[in-house]
């Protein structure tokens, strides 16, 4: 068989081939039908090698180690058949980065992807988890090239290049190119509206760059596509919600944190880093947020020992930190440490940040400030291979800056800030604070500057 890009497919049928287009079709544009169309691929064709992988990495981008198990059982029935049946080349590299991915051995899962690549550029299933795999590891680099190194096989004639764009539009962004960034976005968008991956790299592109009110905008276009595709819906609120904290309006963060970010409740792992990351964000800017931080605590207090990735990890423990779970607090930084001593991908990035800033959260809600920019001076710059994005790992780069202001280290302070408007000029949360530096160090027309500035900024 072939599927829709041409590539060849090991199916029994038309029936099962069609249905796993189907399958990558509704995982592209994060379809809630996403996982009936596997069901059905399989109970076309339940030796289809391939449907057995995929189903493996949907587990694996679960994140969670329950499901991790399960998908060890996918890559072992897909090699059940293709002992039974044969297989690609291609289709057998997919169960050796399913192999990989499933060891922790994320660069190496990455790697069997591109050698995918190399010789069948338009595997867009092999494109986009090396897309995460990369975002995953703070690969910026290979992040941007492993689209780049594909385009010369893609254009308006062959299925899916929408999403493409709208994967190099992401890659872009995050590499610092924010206008050819938001060409692409706009263009995948232009193509496929539904495509909310490029919906989502625009928004990144207009965070990055503080256009606040035109982000809101661009999101907003798209909320009748919203409530059709799966949790990921619920990041495009968050950078909603974002969109409006800057501008300094708490009400209408707090009215999508509850009505769309935390409406079900969810315990998805991207779901609870956006309500952490973004309670911390409200309260740090002196706003109430009641009660919202027990449910969280409560969920993360069974995943203290988790750590199949360290970004999520961190959020786990700003959770059980905020929410007062001082002795689960103890336990998951006991653990990490543990974790921290082995050489799968992401223990190695668990030493090289994730217990640092575990460690400077802790001491957050202790009070300990000065602890904190001692222990994320060292280590800010290593932070970005916990993965995440630039608009993700903000927090990282406010807490240290809060930290250093409320010990009273205001020159590191000033240092800090004056560093950060060098990147973020028109963002007026850094203003503020650098107001509150330079005044703290008797700067008192430069403080009045920099409030000026922060008013002019939040009225534009």
């Amino acid at each position: 068989m072939l599927d829709a890009r041409g590539l060849e497919l090991t199916a029994a049928n038309e029936a099962a081939a069609r249905n796993f287009d189907a399958t990558i079709a509704q995982y592209l544009r994060f379809g809630k039908e996403t996982g009936d169309f596997l069901k059905a691929t399989l109970a076309e064709d339940s030796g289809m090698a391939l449907a057995h992988c995929l189903k493996g990495y949907f587990f694996m981008l679960f994140c969670v180690p329950a499901l991790t198990a399960k998908a060890h059982a996918s890559l072992d029935a897909g090699r059940g058949c293709v002992a039974e049946r044969g297989a690609t080349d291609r289709e057998r590299l997919h169960l050796d980065a399913l192999d990989a991915w499933t060891r922790g051995e994320f660069t190496e899962a990455a790697a069997h992807l591109e050698a995918i690549l190399a010789n069948h550029p338009r595997d867009i299933l092999a494109l986009k988890i090396a897309h995460y795999l990369y975002f995953y590891l703070g690969d910026n680099d290979n992040h941007r090239d492993s689209i780049a190194r594909v385009l010369y096989a893609w254009d308006d004639t062959v299925d899916g290049y929408g999403y493409v764009l709208g994967m190099h539009a992401f890659a872009l962004q995050e590499a610092g190119a924010y206008d050819e960034a938001e060409r692409a976005g706009r263009a995948a968008v232009e193509r496929n509206p539904a495509d909310l991956w490029a919906v989502h790299a625009v928004a990144h592109v207009m965070e990055m760059q503080d256009r606040r009110r035109e982000g809101i905008a661009w999101v907003r276009e798209s909320e009748p596509r919203l409530g059709e595709c799966n949790n990921f819906g619920y990041h495009l609120w968050w950078h909603l919600a974002l969109f409006h904290l800057e501008l300094e309006e708490m009400e209408p963060v707090l009215q999508l944190y509850d009505e769309r970010m935390r409406v079900d409740l969810s315990d998805e792992y991207l779901d609870i880093c956006n309500a952490t990351s973004m309670l911390w964000r409200l309260e740090e800017r002196g706003v109430d947020v009641g009660d919202r931080w027990n449910e969280l605590a409560e969920r993360c207090e069974a995943r203290t020992s988790e750590h199949q990735m360290v970004f999520p990890d961190v959020h786990y423990l700003l959770a059980l930190a905020a929410g007062g779970r001082d002795a689960a607090v103890e336990r998951m930084l006991g653990s990490m440490r543990g974790f921290a001593q082995g050489a799968a991908t992401e223990a190695v990035a668990m030493r090289a940040a994730g217990i640092a800033l575990g460690e400077a959260i802790a001491h957050w809600y202790r009070g300990e400030y000065a602890q904190i920019v001692d222990v994320l001076s060292s280590a800010r710059y290593r932070i970005s291979l916990i993965g995440g994005s630039h608009a993700q790992r903000d927090i990282f780069a406010q807490l240290l800056i809060a930290a250093a202001v409320a010990c009273g280290r205001h020159e590191t302070a000033r240092t800090l800030l004056s560093e950060r408007i060098a990147r973020k000029p028109r963002n007026p949360w850094t203003w503020r604070r650098y107001a509150q530096a330079l005044a703290a160090l008797d700067d008192d027309e430069g403080a009045a500057r920099a409030r000026e500035t922060a008013a002019r900024l939040l009225a534009r």
